[in-house]
């Protein structure tokens, strides 16, 4: 191999390899593979793929065991350049060793690699947004590349997506008035209604933790998704807080928090990662001003793209995030779609076996029984 393979057990080390990578993503952070050790018992396994000297390569690998075998995950990883195809082989090689002595009954990656941007070619984009040019299909060939890698080497596209494969992404390197022209005429119309009607959105602090679960399980309710304890998200919201990684936006009408926004960010990226509103003030169109306060927040710090988190796998009615769609279309950003989720099972029988068992195995590892969850939800398992 021309890498060199090394363990990583410094957060800063770690963090500051791989900020400076293509591909970076906050489920890769030292502080992800921490939260899903202390909530839900993935101990984390970080490795750094290094040439020369330098860090070229990183995967944050989260292992838990089901009895003699284990499962494996590396969330928005393994985090490379797709570029350097070579190198993506042997990280690919690399993994699938590591499987194999883990005694692997799989390990699933998901890298945060485009396939392709716009929508698929059959959904039709003049039917669907004549005027935006955003939406014709452009494929990326080192993602179409690494599909076929991955299936050439028996990887097996995953029945099971943890992560969004698709979302909507905000080019923040334009002025804000282009960002705020893109939008479609509704958008702006509803952002110019939260301004008027006297919204105003502030900075959260620890102290608005409770507050933000509290509008979180509301809209729970309201929407019909399930929630996991409050003290999971306090703990995830609190951490990344502490560590500089995340931002509560919260919307006020009258001196009473009606809406929040929570935005993960890290490396070139600000993430819309957790929202929520309360049943009042709802046709004050708080979510539409938050989510301009957001970008212009993002952009003022120095991030590249504002990451809307989600987009439906079907480009219709019948996909469980379209009307969640239907909202994030409105502010123009660019539909992107992610490889995926790809699965290596070095023991094939027992892999079929587990695929068919796959549901009752998932509700134990995520402590609950099987039920329908919403996006918000599943987005960060």
């Amino acid at each position: 191999m021309s890498v060199e393979i090394a363990r990583i057990n410094d957060r800063d080390t770690w963090n500051q390899a791989l900020r400076l990578l293509p591909h970076a993503h906050i489920l890769q952070t030292w502080e992800w593979g921490e939260f899903k050790q202390q909530t839900t018992g993935w101990n984390p396994i970080r490795i750094a793929y290094q040439r020369d000297g330098q860090i070229v390569a990183m995967a944050s690998i989260g292992v838990r065991s089901i009895g003699p075998l284990n499962v494996m995950y590396v969330p928005k990883g393994p985090v490379l350049d797709t570029h350097d195809r070579a190198l993506a082989s042997e990280v690919v090689e690399h993994l699938q060793r590591v499987a194999q002595r883990y005694r692997a009954l799989w390990l699933k990656i998901d890298p945060d690699v485009v396939a392709a941007t716009g929508l698929p070619a059959l959904v039709g984009q003049e039917a669907v947004a004549p005027d935006d040019p955003t939406l014709t299909e452009i494929r990326n060939p080192d993602g179409t590349w690494l599909m076929n890698q991955l299936r050439d080497r028996r990887w097996r596209f995953s029945g099971d997506q943890v992560q969004f494969r698709n979302t909507i992404q905000i080019d923040l390197l334009r002025a804000p008035e282009a960002i705020m022209a893109a939008m479609n005429q509704s958008t702006r119309r509803k952002i110019r209604i939260a301004e008027k009607a006297g919204v105003t959105v502030r900075v959260g602090t620890p102290a608005d933790l409770p507050l933000l679960y509290d509008l979180y399980q509301i809209t729970g309710e309201r929407d019909e998704f399930l929630t996991r304890p409050r003290a999971y998200y306090e703990k995830a919201w609190s951490a990344f807080m502490s560590a500089g990684l995340a931002l509560p936006l919260i919307a006020e009408l009258d001196g009473h928090a009606i809406a929040h926004v929570i935005l993960f960010h890290f490396a070139k990226t600000c993430w819309y990662f957790y929202g929520a509103s309360s049943n009042e003030g709802r046709d004050a169109m708080p979510n539409y001003l938050l989510q301009w306060h957001a970008m212009q927040w993002a952009r003022a710090q120095g991030y590249a793209v504002y990451d809307m988190w989600g987009a439906p796998d079907v480009f219709d009615e019948s996909d469980r995030l379209w009307g969640v769609y239907n909202f994030k279309r409105g502010f123009r950003g660019q539909v992107t779609r992610h490889i995926g989720a790809w699965d290596y099972a070095p023991y094939a029988p027992l892999y079929t076996a587990y695929i068919e068992l796959m549901p009752r195995v998932r509700a134990w590892l995520r402590g609950r029984t099987p039920a329908n969850n919403s996006a918000k939800e599943n987005q960060e398992s």
